[in-house]
């Protein structure tokens, strides 16, 4: 019921992702937070003054400047069939065999008023002799329409796996593998009443994940998987007048809620606040926000059920049996005063910058964002974010932030997403947000940032972040031992591709990731993996492809031996 459902709503996101690039209107989508209190549209590249991936709101996305160029369509389906051998370095000396038919589609539409990027594959592998044979949908997509003036939609999906630690999911079937699957939609709306700009939004999202390997909680117990759905919905609404309207000042209040319902224990994560902000134009291109309100946060969840003997109930999908008619208990209940002091700097259309400090969840809270494009074939962008989110409410964020112009940079052997875009919109990796994964809700503190460029025909790009998450579980539930434990995950991805002649090109990427624990338990891992292709264009349409690469689990646990790996790929890939 489950997978029906996220097929449904995922073909639903898509279709309006799809078909939104045909709609009329006028200006691209606006930002709400700061962007809009100091007298400029925030679109373009350094737009996403919102709260992004740092707060509850939607970022601009980035459908600006390259929004308002000529209308650019590309759709390019093909089909693949590729025989791979993979073999086992250490601890064993495992070969592994198998052969995989793919078909997938990447296609990309620029107009004035629309922008969507899609990249979709669905791959059969089929093992030799003992081994297992697996299906693998990845995909991610975003696009927008401007509907009517000031009427925006915006929607998104990703589909994607990865191991428990962050790595890749190359290995065939495994028990490691983690599948992630994530969609959004909803409006924007930007007007005016008088002197008076109104702005709103509205996103729902719905994600799941579900990772191949259970865990014991106890020694006679049974074993439960690590798995969960969560349903987002949020919404933003704001009004003010720029600076020198009324007064020389600029004057908004706003309001906002978040709700994130986890199938897990039936986990909700709740956040409500209202604000009055004051906009100070220190000069032509900085400006100072105060806001000054009040929030309501909460996060709940209910207990397992026992059976007779006071043990957890675990259900046929191995999860635990949630006691629908135990009171919902609260883990993290926070309200009063919220303040908040930003700077904001744009010089240029090509560069802005934003950073703030106040109050917010009951402590100190900082946060901000730079882009900065210093032609068209540089983009840098850094994010730092402080959030209360579950594992799919975080990866819905990060989707929202997508740009909408971008190429997806796959794995030359499986195909999959290798955790970032190739885009010089800014805002394009999502390793952060993929790293741990535990039942209970968290809160977020980090930075990511990217760095794209075109060199000549080359295309390269690097992305760096660091991200900390402290859990909270009500305490007296089974979900207690969770709370205060921490899990840091420092992570890097790379890329790098270009031609040799008219008929070949080559592409290289690579990515580590550093998790460090709390939880004595499963210790502390470091993954790697590098891995380099060839390809050569037989005919027109006709393309082969040769592809090596080499991972690895480094854990600091006796118990648990390093895990190394070398796979090859011959294949040949039909594009109509």
């Amino acid at each position: 019921m489950r997978g029906h459902f996220l097929l449904t709503y995922a073909g639903v996101v898509l279709a309006l992702a799809c078909v939104s690039g045909f709609y009329s209107g006028s200006a691209a989508a606006q930002t709400m937070g700061y962007g809009g209190l100091g007298g400029e549209d925030a679109v373009g590249p350094g737009a996403a003054s919102g709260n992004g991936t740092s707060g509850n709101g939607s970022s601009g996305g980035g459908q600006g400047e390259k929004a308002t160029v000529g209308r650019r369509v590309e759709i390019r389906p093909y089909i693949e069939l590729d025989q791979i051998v993979s073999a086992q370095l250490s601890p064993g000396s495992d070969v592994l065999t198998y052969t995989q038919a793919a078909v997938g589609v990447d296609a990309g539409l620029q107009g004035r008023r629309t922008g969507l990027s899609l990249s979709a594959r669905y791959a059969r592998q089929i093992g030799w002799g003992d081994g297992r044979n697996s299906d693998v949908l990845s995909g991610v997509a975003r696009g927008y329409a401007t509907v009517t003036p000031g009427l925006t939609l915006e929607a998104g999906g990703l589909a994607t796996q990865s191991s428990f630690s962050g790595g890749s999911a190359r290995y065939l079937g495994g028990d490691d593998r983690r599948t992630v699957y994530s969609v959004y939609a909803g409006p924007t709306l930007a007007t005016r009443a008088g002197a008076v700009d109104l702005q709103g939004s509205y996103r729902a999202g719905y994600s799941s994940v579900e990772q191949g390997n259970a865990f014991l909680p106890a020694p006679d117990g049974e074993r439960v998987t690590r798995s969960e759905d969560s349903l987002v919905q949020s919404v933003e609404l704001q009004a003010g007048v720029k600076p020198g309207t009324v007064l020389p000042v600029g004057l908004a209040v706003a309001g906002s809620a978040y709700q994130e319902d986890i199938s897990v224990l039936d986990q909700r994560v709740r956040d409500m606040q209202a604000r009055a902000m004051v906009t100070l134009p220190v000069s032509r291109t900085v400006q100072v926000v105060g806001a000054i309100g009040y929030e309501d946060v909460e996060i709940s969840n209910r207990d397992v059920s026992t059976d007779a003997e006071d043990r957890p109930l675990i259900g046929r999908d191995g999860q635990y049996v949630t006691d629908t008619s135990s009171p919902r208990q609260l883990s993290y209940d926070v309200s009063g005063i919220l303040w908040d002091v930003a700077v904001m700097w744009r010089p240029s259309r090509r560069t802005s910058f934003s950073a703030h400090v106040g109050r917010r969840y009951g402590s100190t809270t900082f946060g901000g964002q730079l882009a900065y494009s210093p032609d068209d074939r540089k983009t840098l962008s850094v994010s730092v974010y402080d959030n209360l989110a579950g594992f799919g409410g975080q990866i819905n964020r990060a989707l929202n932030d997508l740009p909408t112009d971008f190429e997806a940079v796959r794995d030359p052997v499986t195909g999959d997403l290798v955790g970032c875009v190739n885009s010089l919109e800014g805002g394009n990796c999502l390793p952060g947000v993929l790293g741990s994964l535990r039942a209970s809700a968290f809160r977020a503190r980090g930075i990511a940032a990217s760095y794209t460029m075109q060199i000549g025909r080359l295309s390269a790009g690097i992305g760096l972040g660091y991200d900390r998450r402290k859990y909270i579980a009500a305490q007296g539930t089974i979900l207690a031992s969770a709370n205060g434990m921490v899990d840091e995950n420092t992570w890097a991805s790379l890329y790098l591709s270009g031609p040799l002649g008219r008929n070949a090109g080559w592409s290289t990427n690579g990515y580590v990731n550093w998790i460090t624990s709390t939880d004595t338990t499963f210790g502390d891992v470091t993954t790697y993996g590098l891995a380099a292709s060839y390809y050569h264009m037989i005919t027109p349409r006709l393309r082969g492809t040769l592809a090596v690469s080499v991972d690895g689990s480094s854990y600091d646990l006796d118990t648990v031996r390093d895990y190394w790996s070398l796979t090859g790929l011959a294949g040949l890939r039909y594009n109509f």
